[in-house]
């Protein structure tokens, strides 16, 4: 009795907002999609400029929520998730767009605050939790307001006693208003601790400059890495970077131009492994060296360069990052086998931002066999179409440090290949954003709209483990399909794929139900 008065109330609602158009509150309809999607960078401390956290503070910029998630530029995230699969992917669904923009229209209502799900609990200095080690620089830099760029490096002692193994790293810049990318790298070479602490007491200012390198050689390359739209770095159980007492961490702090004297002070948050570390990180770097014509972009021109370069032995790849400046329009890579008969896509970037960059990784290894070739593809706007273009008129441009020079280059993060690599998976989508819900939730479905026939993904979570039962009802409440019958899972984040049957176009509505008494539902739209 108590099921159906349940179903019979979600129908009710389900059909009051889709029939009479009953306006979406906050509690109830916007709160979770903002808590899911924009807080944990539009809070106090983080990159957002404003905090979306309470009603008051999401209604105050609702005019602005509505325009910028229906032109696509929030939730910052340009790779295009129909090519490849990436870990901590930031986009909205036609339906929770459409959610922000009726409730915008209908004047921001609160509604009940009973409906609300409650703000995650977010940690505080981290996007990922507390670290075991943080370093910072030695002191703040001061970089003037004379509209010229600036490549500081600064060395950064260790401070651990014994070898440390590292699972995840995060920077976390103190000025983002000038970082224009941070690189860290780390060597414990004597020669290269001692050239890079002279070089330092030979620089009256904090650290000692050095455009485009760390002025020594050094082990490791990318330690780690910032850009504007990237997450801190996360490895998988076994794999990942270590540090030991005699070693040093090399900082390298791109400064942009700016109109106004500024101050910086950013610092590392290491998080030590739980687990032994098996296998250390590695790092594949594709530049103008692979390129099958030389680096040069004529002026009132859209050249497309191409990258290749192959695999010697075969590699399991946690991470991509291409990297170009303000001329770059496009980007695609891809791995194709020796014979051309099998391709492994591995990031598109159809509208390349400079704004929102990205350490992409995977939601598991990606396994590149030995023989396969890597292609990258860039396209370049030096004409005066590009808003971005930094001449006016557009200038012969190539290779350079400064914003207002030209790149082309891919990271790629991996490790040696080993049989089942394919099976880790990187982590799960509450463990991106480390978000605890007050209750047991149930996600939008994607892609929604979606076709009969067609596969869509489901995702749950569980505050304590429970039996799931995934049930498809049609617009009056009636059961069309069980998904899933009833099945345990753990606590934590869940996610499943479904074909849709042969259905009408309409609407329906996919319904969660577990063990504990929990009843959650989405709408889902289905479409010729």
């Amino acid at each position: 009795m108590q099921r159906i008065s349940i179903l019979s109330f979600f129908v009710f609602s389900a059909v009051a907002f889709s029939v009479r158009g009953q306006a979406p509150t906050f509690h109830a309809d916007v709160a979770p999609i903002v808590y899911q999607n924009c807080t944990q960078c539009h809070r106090v401390g983080e990159i957002g400029p404003m905090p979306f956290t309470t009603y008051e503070e999401v209604s105050e910029h609702g005019a602005f929520i509505s325009y910028v998630t229906s032109m696509g530029y929030m939730p910052p995230w340009t790779p295009d998730p129909e090519f490849a699969t990436l870990r901590g992917e930031r986009f909205l669904t036609a339906s929770q767009i459409e959610v922000l923009s009726d409730w915008y229209d209908a004047g921001m209502p609160e509604g009940n605050p009973a409906d609300n799900p409650g703000l995650p609990e977010f940690p505080e200095g981290s996007q990922i939790g507390e670290p075991d080690l943080v370093l910072e620089m030695p002191e703040p830099y001061a970089h003037g307001g004379d509209m010229q760029e600036q490549y500081q490096v600064f060395v950064l002692e260790t401070g651990v006693t014994e070898e440390t193994e590292i699972r995840a790293i995060e920077i976390r810049p103190g000025n983002a208003a000038i970082a224009h990318h941070t690189l860290i790298a780390y060597t414990e070479s004597p020669t290269s601790i001692a050239g890079a602490e002279a070089l330092d007491a030979a620089d009256p200012e904090p650290g000692y400059e050095s455009f485009g390198d760390y002025g020594v050689n050094v082990e490791d390359f990318l330690f780690g890495g910032w850009v504007p739209g990237s997450s801190p770095t996360e490895f998988p159980s076994t794999i990942g970077k270590k540090i030991g007492p005699d070693g040093r961490l090399l900082l390298q702090m791109h400064y942009g131009p700016s109109a106004v004297d500024e101050t910086d002070l950013t610092h590392l948050n290491l998080f030590f492994a739980e687990d032994p570390i098996q296998r250390e990180v590695d790092l594949l770097l594709m530049t103008v060296n692979s390129l099958t014509a030389p680096f040069f972009i004529p002026a009132n021109e859209t050249p497309t360069f191409h990258g290749i370069f192959e695999i010697e032995d075969d590699i399991s790849v946690l991470s991509i990052t291409p990297h170009c400046h303000l001329l770059g329009q496009a980007w695609e890579v891809y791995a194709v086998s020796a014979n051309g008969n099998d391709t492994i896509p591995m990031i598109s970037i159809p509208e390349w931002d400079f704004n929102w960059q990205g350490i992409f990784s995977y939601p598991a290894l990606k396994h590149i066999p030995a023989g396969y070739k890597i292609h990258a593809f860039c396209t370049y706007d030096n004409t005066a179409n590009n808003p971005n273009n930094p001449h006016d008129p557009p200038e012969w441009m190539s290779w350079g440090d400064l914003t207002g020079d030209e790149m082309f280059v891919v990271f790629f993060q991996f490790v040696d290949y080993l049989p089942g690599d394919e099976n880790i998976v990187m982590s799960t989508a509450d463990e991106d954003t480390r978000i605890v819900y007050q209750t047991d939730n149930l996600f939008p479905a994607w892609p929604n709209p979606n076709r009969s026939g067609q596969e869509v993904t489901i995702g749950f979570h569980l505050n304590e483990g429970a039996d799931v039962t995934l049930d498809l009802l049609d617009f009056r409440g009636r059961m069309v399909d069980t998904w899933m019958p009833e099945q345990s899972f753990a606590a934590g984040h869940h996610q499943r794929t479904f074909v849709l049957g042969e259905l009408n176009s309409g609407t329906y509505f996919y319904r969660m139900t577990t063990s504990l008494g929990t009843v959650r539902s989405h709408v889902i739209q289905v479409i010729d």
